[in-house]
């Protein structure tokens, strides 16, 4: 048994002199590893008598229990020394400033939405907000377009097998102008607002997503032409757009809604790649950009809402909030408003601490 004890004895000592973690790791493995000395001594015992077995197997089974003991205590003076060292020589500058935490950002299409209603407040409009999912009668029939009109083909509608209350079916609002004529219904007439809000269509690609969002205007009033029209787009795209600059261009279109109807354009020019409004459209170095439809308020519409055509009259418009944003803060792909990345909302975001502020423009310019 004295190999044994020669064993016990070294190990101990060598254990006891290790001067750091790492030897200790290389004393554990030469000892009790799968190739260790000690492991070797305990594969042995297989090929023994029975009663070889019965005399060796309880010394070799404390000698490698004792050396065990000896690598956890050693191992446990090791850390707490190492402990010691460190609270001895490292410091903690508690002047210095804290990190900056990571922060939430205010998406383009909130801060977009924020300052539509901050432009249009000085022009005197309030906010309207009606329900996403919207009758049929209120998203098509109200505003001219009955079950037979082909306009109706062109807004991929997301329909519900549910009935609606007016006839049709249940659906995802493909425009905000159902709020219009809810608005008109439950207010009356003089009014002046704007609807901002998601709304929905089947169709996705770099340019169009199936949710996306926009903003519609409404003026009704007495004596309202085309005239009130343009200057109050021309006024909301030069403080929005931040610039005096801002020529429009109207074109004769079709809407059902509207009559008549005209499709507007602004006036541009590239600067490195990126869209600038300002400028004639027929200027050299410039060129017209289809920003939005807008026109007369349909007779009959306004009749749907329960007001008299030969009374009121008013002007609409509508827009994409998606695309506004896209516009004047340089982004190129819509789908990226939707894709939910930290990185891109850090990149294109806004501080909610210290978000601008548009009035003064407006009232300068109204």
């Amino acid at each position: 048994m004295s190999d044994l004890q020669q064993t016990a004895t070294d190990a101990q000592a060598r254990i006891a002199g290790a001067g750091d973690l790492e030897a200790l790791e290389a004393l554990r493995v030469e000892y009790l590893g799968k190739q260790g000395s000690i492991s070797a001594l305990l594969k042995t015992l297989g090929g023994m008598s029975a009663e070889e077995r019965q005399e060796r197997a309880p010394a070799i089974q404390a000698l490698r229990q004792s050396t065990a003991d000896a690598i956890a205590a050693r191992k446990g003076e090791l850390e707490a020394a190492e402990l010691e060292r460190r609270l001895a020589t490292e410091t903690l500058d508690l002047t210095l400033p804290a990190p900056d935490a990571r922060r939430g950002g205010v998406h383009p299409v909130s801060q977009v939405m924020d300052e539509l209603a901050e432009i249009f407040a000085d022009l005197g409009f309030t906010v309207a907000t009606g329900p996403e999912i919207e009758d049929d009668w209120y998203n098509f029939t109200a505003l001219n377009m009955p079950e037979s009109h082909p306009a109706r083909a062109m807004h991929d509608t997301f329909y519900f097998p549910d009935a609606a209350p007016k006839g049709g079916r249940m659906l995802l609002r493909t425009h905000t102008s159902p709020v219009q004529v809810r608005t008109m219904m439950r207010e009356g007439a003089p009014l002046r607002i704007i609807a901002p809000g998601r709304v929905y269509r089947s169709d996705s690609d770099a340019t169009h997503t199936p949710m996306f969002h926009q903003v519609e205007g409404l003026v009704i009033d007495r004596g309202i032409h085309l005239g009130h029209l343009k200057w109050t787009l021309e006024t909301f795209l030069g403080a929005f757009f931040e610039t005096d600059d801002i020529v429009l261009r109207l074109r004769p279109s079709y809407f059902p809604f509207t009559e008549p109807s005209v499709e507007v354009d602004v006036g541009f020019a590239w600067d490195n790649g990126r869209r600038v409004l300002g400028g004639n459209g027929d200027a050299p170095g410039h060129a017209w950009m289809e920003l939005l439809g807008s026109g007369m308020v349909n007779r009959r519409v306004i009749a749907f809402a329960g007001l008299d055509p030969d009374d009121w009259q008013g002007f609409a418009w509508g827009l994409g909030v998606d695309r506004l944003a896209m516009l004047k803060y340089g982004m190129d792909d819509l789908r990226a408003f939707f894709d939910g990345d930290a990185r891109w909302l850090s990149h294109y975001g806004f501080s909610a601490f210290d978000q601008p502020t548009l009035s003064a423009g407006v009232g300068a310019r109204a």
